[in-house]
């Protein structure tokens, strides 16, 4: 089963710049997309033989989490059970016979970080949410997980520790999932390759000098 994950960023903008084209090229069996910034009125992408489950922030424009898959679930469920994630839009899961698939968008703390102690209260609650599923079945989770994890997952480390990303708190809850048996595939199959970054700041020119990127 191929699975993708994706924060779209707004997925109106990343349908005209060639979303649909790059959706049919992958033949995915589910792809899951982050930060879609719409609801079910204000965009028609439809591919033919998918099942679609969105679930939008009641803010208008704002977060939310989209999934499109081929297999249809046994069931659907919206959130983690609390009001102030789940009004964003940041969990679906999806019920399949074999295991639970989990779409997140874990909030960002904020370039202030005022949104930390947040951060690290939805951590905990999906921690406990995705271990409450595992008592049944196997888990998959995939999403923005708007963490560098270790050194090597962002450039120029030293001097980003501390920053929006990169915090210890923001690390140890990483490293709370993988010690509590979760496994990061990326890291699982290519435990030393550098450079592998998936995203970029918005700054001018930092995707054409790799700069302030993380994995």
């Amino acid at each position: 089963m191929k699975i993708i994950s994706w924060n779209v960023a707004g997925i109106r903008a990343c349908l005209k710049k060639g979303l649909e084209e790059f959706f049919c090229d992958t033949h995915c069996d589910i792809f899951c997309m982050q930060e879609v910034k719409a609801n079910e009125e204000q965009f028609d992408f439809r591919p033919e033989g998918y099942h679609i489950y969105l679930y939008p922030a009641k803010r208008k424009g704002y977060s939310g989490t989209l999934i499109y898959t081929r297999v249809e679930p046994i069931s659907v469920h919206y959130g983690i059970g609390d009001s102030e994630y789940d009004d964003e839009g940041r969990n679906i899961t999806l019920e399949f016979k074999d295991f639970y698939l989990v779409n997140c968008y874990v909030p960002n703390v904020k370039r202030d970080l005022s949104r930390m102690e947040s951060r690290m209260r939805y951590e905990d609650l999906f921690l406990a949410y995705i271990k409450k599923l595992e008592e049944d079945k196997p888990v998959v989770f995939c999403g923005d997980m708007n963490v560098a994890h270790q050194e090597i997952d962002i450039r120029n480390a030293k001097s980003n520790i501390g920053n929006v990303g990169f915090t210890y708190e923001e690390r140890c809850k990483f490293s709370e999932l993988l010690d509590h048996g979760f496994i990061d595939t990326f890291r699982y199959l290519y435990p030393e390759k550098r450079d592998a970054y998936t995203w970029w700041s918005y700054r001018k020119g930092v995707r054409e000098k790799k700069y302030w990127m993380e994995n």
